[in-house]
């Protein structure tokens, strides 16, 4: 293969047929966007440096590509997500002091990809709201986001729900040095008793009970009963299982199953309090990802309440069932047009009723079945008519 054809590892071409389900599946999310509310923004694919790696999202750094501006003499960077661009756009931009909407659907490009196999170069879909704190905010972004993946895909679906801040009121109520938050959240994010144990040896034992009690829970519904008895001396803790069991009565109709786990930690220096993850049948990694995150806007001067969630676009198009939609359009093989104006007039309406027709420039003769033709036109004394392929028949 001559090497001026390849492609960095991990980087690939979206092909017509593929690239097609994308923008279709595109167009229903943001339609749905916009039927709620969401106004669709585009932030630009570069910015500087500081501005995608402030605060909150300082942990993107590793995943960015970096560049020196041949203008300014300036670091650039070439963003690894796009909500940081939206917070600063509601923060500077739009200067809302109300609850704002606010959608988008950009590439975004990583230095590794996040699994084995998966594109550096993403078709990042999300939706954010800001200026609202309260628990309603939150369902209405984990309906939108469960909404979102059911209007295209027909399997089962599984919600994950967690919250970064029962942990978060744990470590207030142990009263942990900086350093103690770090040893503990690690040993919660990876459920390791051992460490957990050893962790907790100088505490009494309530405080030990509940430091070990954490990290086993997950699972059902059962979870949240569970954790009211468990945390119920943790102050704060009762108003985040309460915001979860809102949560999961408002969403727990669009999908199969709703799983929870109380000691979540995934982002939890970009997270501030309810995340939650959308998963399909067959899939081991979610398909869309959320959670709030209050305080990104704050190295932009604006420390606005915010939450919302992300998917990638093409992956939720290969997940999905409106594929067959494609199916349904006929692609009709046309004579070149010319000075026909009968010939053009019916070539016009049936690309307006949503058809696909393709004229012949060549004038030559074709495999019309090999093409994946449906239809074709034919002159009849001076109409023009729209005829079926008749594909028994190898032409």
């Amino acid at each position: 293969m001559h090497p001026n054809w390849l492609l960095p590892e991990f980087v690939d071409d979206v092909l017509p047929q593929e690239a097609q389900n994308v923008e279709r599946v595109r167009r229903r999310v943001l339609d749905l966007f916009a039927s709620c509310g969401y106004e669709l923004v585009s932030p630009p694919l570069i910015e500087y440096i500081e501005s995608l790696l402030t605060g909150s999202a300082k942990d993107l750094d590793l995943q960015t590509f970096k560049l020196v501006d041949q203008i300014s003499g300036k670091t650039l960077g070439i963003r690894a997500d796009i909500t940081p661009q939206i917070a600063r756009i509601d923060a500077h931009l739009l200067r809302g002091e109300g609850v704002s909407r606010l959608c988008y659907a950009d590439r975004v490009l990583r230095t590794q990809p996040e699994q084995g196999g998966m594109s550096r170069e993403l078709v990042q879909l999300g939706a954010e709201l800001f200026g609202c704190s309260e628990i309603v905010a939150d369902i209405e972004i984990n309906r939108l986001m469960v909404q979102s993946v059911r209007e295209v895909v027909g399997s089962p679906l599984t919600l994950d729900l967690g919250t970064v801040a029962i942990a978060q009121a744990v470590s207030n109520w142990l009263n942990l040095s900086e350093e103690s938050k770090v040893q503990y959240y690690r040993g919660l994010q990876l459920k390791d008793s051992d460490m957990l144990e050893d962790f907790s040896r100088e505490f009494n034992d309530d405080a030990r009970a509940v430091v070990m009690a954490l990290p086993k829970m997950y699972g059902d519904y059962t979870v949240i009963e569970r954790g009211r008895d468990v945390l119920a001396s943790v102050p704060g803790a009762k108003q985040r299982l309460d915001e979860l069991d809102m949560v999961y009565n408002a969403v727990k109709g669009y999908v199969s199953h709703v799983s929870f786990d109380l000691a979540e930690l995934r982002g939890f220096e970009y997270h501030s309090g309810l995340v939650a993850a959308v998963y399909v049948e067959g899939q081991t990694s979610p398909i869309a990802r959320g959670g709030r995150y209050d305080h990104v806007g704050q190295t932009f001067g604006k420390a606005r309440p915010a939450t919302g969630f992300t998917l990638d676009l093409r992956r939720l198009a290969q997940c999905s069932s409106v594929n067959g939609a494609a199916n349904s359009v006929k692609k009709v093989w046309a004579p070149s047009s010319d000075n026909d104006a009968k010939l053009l007039s019916k070539i016009s309406s049936l690309r307006q009723s949503g058809d696909v027709v393709i004229e012949d420039l060549s004038g030559g003769t074709q495999n019309l079945i090999g093409s994946q033709y449906t239809h074709k036109l034919v002159k009849n004394a001076s109409e023009w008519s729209l005829v079926d392929i008749d594909r028994s028949i190898d032409r």
